[in-house]
């Protein structure tokens, strides 16, 4: 169900509301003044020590006191040494940042219409969202170059869309799962192809290939760490560093239950109540009928993955906040099931967002169950979901793509 608003009355309906949430979040952070909260202090910490000079030297970005890669504390170091504002300058950074992401999806275009400012209520609804706009937290710019390298991807601008995602790995390691997916789904797509064609296009091998450029360059920051992270971060973030981060080999399959839970909180549920419910009702049980077969298989299969692996009892955050006040384990397993039972149903058709999902959920495996995790994968849900490419799924045969263009590569509807 799309807003029935005319394109001048959705344009003024955005603005009013854009400006109003985040005025009031201006003032809600003491028009970026207000105290360090959680992270910062440390965060800010470590920007200083790149603040010092315009450029950091290999060293500096080598072995540094944070886990994760290092461009957001390069970056906020930089407008330190640049302008002197102290933590304003990074907090500001991330609210432009935040408010930049929410035109790109909810801006009311003729192909989007009111679908727009409904996702951007969906992206709303994710806490984590405004939270961190305006704070000095790394997810922000992460979310941002993962979006950006979405767009060039959409718009057929893949080695742009390439650097777009080598620079949000330089934010967040686990930012990896969005090349990665990327170069899954079109490598799929070029092998089929393959099989249909006379000889290979070249051309096309781009599709798949700059993305995994992009993902390897998670490589280079493991060389230069000598690890998963910094040494010095190893060590004064001890208590902080999960156990399959101190090993290359160590791994929580139950992290991918968490993950799979905050999709179905954050996503599933929202798409639900916001685009047309009755109907979805409706063909959820037409759609029953004619594959309950895979739905029980799904639900199985689930089962018997969650009773194997369980999700972990340190997860932090929201959903484990108020989950963990359930009483007894089953039904604390339970609320996990029902989540991601959501988010696999929604997803077991094949799609880029459905190999999106895996990955996300996959690449847990080796992170701390934190649902703020799922920020980035909110941020490009809702941002495919904007432009009706949430559920279009892989060519079967040769990619219709014009390589030239700055329209979407997938057809809108």
């Amino acid at each position: 169900m799309e807003i029935q608003l005319t394109r001048s009355q959705q344009k003024s309906l955005f603005l009013i509301g854009i400006t109003t949430i985040y005025i009031i979040r201006l003032v809600w952070l003491e028009f970026l003044d207000a105290p360090y909260w959680w992270d910062e202090e440390h965060f800010w910490e470590t920007s200083l020590t790149f603040s010092d000079k315009l450029f950091p030297s290999l060293a500096d970005i080598s072995d540094y006191e944070e886990l994760n890669t290092p461009l957001p504390f390069v970056t906020f170091g930089l407008l330190e040494h640049l302008f002197g504002q102290g933590i304003r300058a990074g907090r500001l950074l991330n609210f432009l940042l935040s408010l930049g992401i929410a035109f790109l999806i909810g801006w009311p275009t003729k192909e989007k219409g009111g679908r727009a400012i409904l996702c951007l209520i969906g992206l709303f609804l994710c806490p984590y969202y405004l939270i961190l706009s305006g704070r000095l937290y790394t997810e922000m710019i992460a979310c941002f170059w993962v979006l950006m390298g979405m767009v060039g991807y959409v718009h057929n601008r893949h080695w742009l869309s390439c650097i777009a995602f080598v620079l949000a790995i330089s934010t967040r390691q686990y930012m990896l799962a969005f090349p990665l997916a990327i170069a899954a789904y079109e490598f799929m797509g070029s092998v089929a192809h393959r099989r249909q064609a006379e000889s290979i296009d070249w051309k096309a091998q781009g599709r798949w290939i700059a993305p995994l450029v992009a993902a390897c360059s998670i490589l280079v920051w493991f060389y230069l760490f000598g690890g998963l992270a910094p040494k010095s971060a190893l060590v004064v973030r001890a208590d902080l560093v999960p156990s399959v981060q101190r090993t290359l080999w160590g791994m929580a399959p139950g992290s991918m239950i968490h993950l799979l839970s905050y999709v179905g909180l954050y996503i599933v549920i929202p798409e639900f109540l916001l685009f047309n419910p009755i109907n979805t009702i409706k063909n959820i049980g037409i759609k029953w009928r004619q594959h309950k077969v895979k739905v029980g298989l799904i639900a199985l299969g689930l089962l018997v993955f969650i009773v194997i692996f369980p999700p972990q009892e340190i997860a932090t955050g929201y959903v484990a906040e108020q989950i963990n006040k359930l009483p007894y384990t089953v039904i604390r397993l339970g609320a996990y099931y029902f989540l991601s039972l959501l988010t696999c149903i929604r997803f077991s058709r094949f799609s880029l967002t459905a190999v999106l999902v895996f990955f996300n959920a996959l690449i847990m495996v080796k992170a701390h169950p934190w649902d703020r995790y799922a920020l980035p994968m909110v941020v490009v849900f809702w941002y495919l979901k904007s432009l009706d490419l949430i559920d279009q799924p892989a060519p079967t045969g040769l990619f219709e793509h014009k390589h030239d263009s700055l329209e979407p590569s997938v057809p809108t509807s």
